[in-house]
């Protein structure tokens, strides 16, 4: 009988899930490190859609500025959540399903944008099971 030393990594447990469960975290974390960033950067150059637009009324009356005003912070947040993903997945992966949770009730307040919203809460779940992941695969485990 064979003595197994415990970690909490499934490869050192000789997981036979651990590939494939490897393979999806490090695919969650290579897409909301990149996303992030990509769309934070965005929010400066509004390239790929008009961001002001999907800011609602409402938190548009309740933010000091413009609307354009307020997504440069929105990027601002958004880059440096692709950082955290980057750094530190367990943490970073909450700080993005949090940052989402934001996104779509801003979203529910604007009417027509519901398909949106639901795609975003994909997104969040997501990003919930990148921070999971990350306690099984990343190498700066924290208790």
């Amino acid at each position: 009988m064979a003595i197994i030393r415990r970690s909490g990594s499934l490869e050192a447990r000789g997981d036979p899930a651990a590939a494939p469960s490897r393979q999806a975290f490090l695919l969650l974390r290579t897409v909301f490190t990149v996303a992030p960033i990509v769309f934070g950067l965005d929010k400066f150059a509004n390239v790929l859609v008009d961001w002001p637009g999907y800011l609602a009324p409402l938190i548009n009356d309740i933010v000091p500025g413009t609307a354009q005003q307020a997504m440069y912070a929105v990027g601002g947040v958004e880059i440096l959540a692709g950082v955290a993903v980057a750094l530190l997945p367990r943490y970073g992966g909450l700080l993005v399903a949090a940052w989402l949770a934001g996104i779509i009730v801003n979203l529910l307040l604007i009417p027509d944008y519901y398909d949106i919203a639901l795609r975003d809460f994909g997104l969040l779940v997501g990003a919930l099971a990148l921070s999971r992941l990350a306690v099984a695969h990343d190498g700066r485990r924290s208790r």
